[in-house]
Formats: C-alpha cells, structure tokens, sequence
C-alpha cells in the first residue's frame, strides 16, 4: 500500500513539474482568445530560458533575470504580432518561424554557458502563482468588461471594429501577454525546474502548452486540470523507469506526446464541440478598411 507521504511527494513533483505548462498555456490561451494563433510557443519560451540563465550568470539578480526574460517573450512576441497585424503574414507560418528562430537564438545565446552552475530558486512560489493566473484570467474573461470585449474581439473582430473596438490594439496586447507568460514558463524551467542551461531543455513543452488550449476547449479552469494530467504522465513515465520496468527508454520520452496527439484526436472527433468552442475569427486576418 502506497503511504501518505509517497502520495504527498508524487503531488509535489507533479505541481512543480506542471507549471510551465500553465503559464504558457494559460498565455496563449489568452492569445486564441482574441482570435490569433501563435505557434511559436517553443521557441518564446526558449528565448526567455536563456535570457534568464544568462542574465542570472552575469548580474546574479533572480529579478533581474525573470525581468529580462519577460521582455525577450515581448519583443519576440511583439515581432510575430508586427507581422501578422500589420503585414498579414499568415499566423501559421509565422509562428513556425518564430520557433525555428527562437531555437537558433537561444542555441546561439546560450552556447558559452552550457554546464555553468548557479544556485537555483524554490519553485513553490511560482506554483502558486499559477494558480492565481487561473484565477485570475477566468475572472477577467467572465467577469469584466475588458475581458468580454477581447472575446468578442475574437469571436467577431468586424462586429467588434463596427462597436468602435480596437481589434489591432486587443490582439497586440493579447499577443504580448501570451509571450511573456511564454517567456516566464522558459526561465522558470532554467533557474527553478532545472537550474541549468541546456539546448531545448523546454523538450517539446511549448507544443504541450499549445495541445492543453485544445484540450481545454479554450477555458483556463481545464488548462489547469490538462496541465496536471499531463504532468501526471510525465511522472508516472519517471517513476515506471526508476522501478525497472523494461520498456524502452525511448517510448517513456515519447509517452507525454503521445498521449498529446490521442487527447488532440479524441477532442477533434467532436466537431461541433470544437466549433463552439473556438474562437470564430481564431486565425483568421483582421482588414480594417473592409
């Protein structure tokens, strides 16, 4: 029989393990809600490791680096909402450009500091601060005004220009949160997860972040609740490993995103479900002189 303590400590791994996984997926759920998608959630959250890691090395000031790694997700995620609100790019293919890039950078940036050792910081401060988000952006969302007209934003940008609404000015904001809240996820992950800094030590966490907003049919109470299922498996992966269990290595690191792509596959069969719940205009380009 499993004792109290062993449960309590799973539940801790689990917590500290999860909450990347929510600040990214509650900032680009953010994002889709004003009808935009982002997909360079990998790489923003990359970025904003090493910005952290490195400004930690060079200043040694735990502020300083969760503030530099803040602004490295706002530029990255002003540069994508540049091109997609301005220039029409398409979202797709911007924001895939937008990983790739943030891969090479952080790659770059981070090369002479691979192996350097810094003390890290406690974790808990930051799951709880998870929790607050989540509370935090469904109040926003379902109680205030602000929150109702970036979800119509999203769901009619032409209804919500012709109420006087600045759609333009809505998603920029939205864009900008959901890369900061990218970027803290990334220096969280190096200076509290792992305090280290090692190339795509995010592994794959960014695309995770993007299949919980699925998964949650674009509401943060079940970000939350994706969140834990999948960190969940992620520690039961661990644990099955430690007991000996023979398997190999490779399926256990697969496991996560395989239980990803299942999760993604049995939500998507449900179509209405997903057409009522995705944001109308997600995706699709705002033309202010139409």
């Amino acid at each position: 029989m499993i004792s109290l303590e062993v449960l309590i400590g799973v539940l801790n791994i689990v917590l500290i393990a999860t909450t990347p996984l929510i600040f990214a997926g509650i900032g680009e759920l953010v994002t889709e809600k004003s009808g935009v998608l982002n997909l360079g959630v990998e790489g923003m959250m990359l970025v904003g490791a090493v910005t952290a890691f490195v400004t930690l090395v060079i200043t040694g000031s735990y502020f300083l680096a969760f503030l530099f790694s803040i602004l490295s997700g706002i530029v990255m995620s002003g540069l994508f909402a540049i091109l997609v609100l301005f220039l029409m790019s398409n979202q797709i293919a911007t924001g895939l450009a937008l990983t790739i890039f943030g891969i090479g950078l952080s790659s770059m940036l981070g090369k002479e500091y691979i192996g350097t050792p810094i003390q890290g910081l406690s974790p808990w401060i930051f799951v709880i601060l998870s929790f607050i988000l989540v509370l935090f952006i469904s109040y926003f969302f379902y109680k205030t005004k602000a929150g109702l007209i970036l979800r119509a934003v999203g769901e009619s940008h032409t209804s919500a220009h012709a109420l006087g609404y600045s759609v333009i000015k809505i998603r920029f904001l939205a864009i900008i949160f959901g890369g900061s809240m990218c970027a803290l996820a990334g220096s969280y992950i190096s200076i509290c997860y792992a305090p280290m800094w090692q190339e795509g030590m995010t592994a794959g966490r960014g695309w995770i972040a993007l299949a919980l907003v699925v998964f949650a049919t674009w509401r943060p109470e079940r970000v939350l609740i994706g969140a834990y299922i999948f960190g969940g498996v992620t520690i039961l992966q661990m644990n099955l490993q430690a007991l000996g269990v023979r398997i190999p290595g490779q399926f256990f690191s697969m496991a996560p995103y395989l239980v990803t792509i299942i999760v993604l596959v049995f939500i998507s069969s449900n179509k209405l479900r997903i057409k009522l719940s995705a944001p109308a205009s997600l995706t699709i380009p705002f033309y202010k002189n139409k």
